[in-house]
């Protein structure tokens, strides 16, 4: 769900934005029949290994900290549960179309609505599933939640020609579908529609992938069947975690298309593991947002996405390497942390890649040895537990009125995987 595109005008996320977009507009789209398989999951820029790449070296690494207590961090969930049952809508569903304010992304209506909507309310479902919580009252309130995607999910589409925050409702929907299938286990019915919902969801991410494979949220230059779309790395991550999650009970994606998507991200890593915000900055690597400062929202998510499938190039040290960035220069995310303009702070950074960091973060601090784990895991409890709001919420970038639900669930699922039983 990002974006810099005002409701009035076009504002630039950066300095120079609009000159480099106009540009690279222009650009010619490489046609899918034309990718080159056997190459095509290849970096431009040859990756050393971790052993040999000096930039690996030598990084920031903080002191350890206490663990949380399990009670503090089981209270920190209650509230942020109980935050999520309050606020949820009548229908089931989380999020809406209200408080406005004075610099609206663009947001065509209905369509991006619906996106938003599908997006975060799978998001709190996949919450509410993860926190393991079986009281009367959260299951009631997820059990209308699911209800809500079921009957609604077939309805999501790109929102107009240009604005693709579907992507984010598919990829998020497959996470809860999947959650949801493991949830009731008994019923055989539920589970077979569930089956055909994420398979319907993987046929829509193979519609409207990109051109050139991968995932953007945006086509501004063709507004084509095939989206012309430049894809970003960390939609495009976020995608092939969501189909690998897919695999896990059986419901293969194209392998084509995950190929494509692999390429896409591999094709905007950096020597150091950052990685591009998009492709249409390739001719600018050393952009700041680009820079591993503007990069530590986005390396969490790219580097578990490789990682599931395989990439031998994401290597234990390389996640240690980036856990300790995250940890040690969160400042750079956090200082644009609610703030109200996309990429308006250092390093381009926006407030929306804050809790979405950290919920990848915390994904990759699974995929190291268990010995490796608990630290990381005392870093990323005391940052969410600090940073919880008196109601109960988490919220990172005021978008309409659904910030305070998805940084909730991304906060959520985060604490969840900083309990000391937490499985890898």
């Amino acid at each position: 769900m990002k974006s810099c595109r005002t409701r009035n005008a076009w504002r630039p996320a950066w300095p120079g934005t609009i000159a480099l977009g106009a540009w690279c507009l222009c650009l010619p789209a490489v046609r899918a029949e034309e990718v080159d398989e056997v190459t095509a999951n290849k970096p431009v820029t040859p990756t050393l290994s971790a052993a040999e790449n000096p930039l690996l070296a030598e990084v920031p690494r903080l002191a350890p900290v206490a663990a949380a207590e399990p009670a503090e961090l089981e209270a920190s969930i209650d509230r942020g549960i109980k935050f999520l049952l309050e606020d949820q809508n009548a229908d089931g569903s989380w999020g809406s179309a209200h408080h406005t304010k004075a610099l609206n992304i663009y947001a065509p209506v209905p369509g991006a609505h619906h996106a938003f909507r599908t997006a975060v309310t799978a998001m709190c479902i996949s919450a509410l599933i993860e926190t393991g919580r079986t009281d009367a009252e959260t299951i009631a309130s997820l059990e209308r939640g699911e209800q809500w995607l079921l009957d609604q999910l077939l309805r999501l589409r790109r929102a107009t020609p240009d604005a693709l925050y579907n992507i984010w409702g598919h990829a998020y929907a497959i996470s809860a579908l999947v959650k949801m299938y493991d949830r009731v286990p008994g019923n055989e019915v539920r589970r077979e529609q569930i089956r055909g919902l994420i398979a319907s969801q993987l046929d829509y991410l193979d519609r409207f992938e990109s051109v050139d494979g991968g995932w953007g949220y945006y086509d501004f230059r063709t507004g084509s069947k095939k989206p012309g779309t430049d894809a970003t790395s960390f939609q495009t991550a976020t995608v092939l975690i969501a189909m690998h999650e897919a695999r896990q009970i059986g419901v293969e994606p194209k392998q084509r298309t995950v190929d494509r998507g692999i390429a896409a991200i591999l094709r905007q890593q950096k020597p150091d593991f950052s990685y591009l915000y998009g492709e249409y900055l390739k001719w600018v690597p050393m952009h700041p947002v680009n820079r591993p400062g503007g990069s530590l929202g986005r390396s969490q998510a790219c580097n578990a996405a490789l990682r599931f499938w395989k990439d031998q190039s994401v290597t234990d040290q390389v996640i240690s390497v980036w856990l300790d960035r995250l940890f040690a220069r969160n400042g750079w995310l956090s200082i644009g942390r609610k703030r109200p303009i996309p990429h308006e702070s250092w390093f381009a950074v926006a407030g929306y890649f804050y809790y979405y960091g950290h919920y990848y973060g915390a994904m990759c601090i699974d995929l190291l040895p268990a010995e490796q784990r608990q630290e990381y895991r005392n870093h990323m409890s005391k940052l969410m537990l600090e940073l919880q709001e008196k109601d109960g919420s988490w919220w990172d970038y005021p978008l309409y009125n659904y910030h305070q639900q998805y940084g909730t669930a991304f906060a959520l699922m985060t604490l969840v995987r900083c309990r000391s039983e937490a499985k890898s």
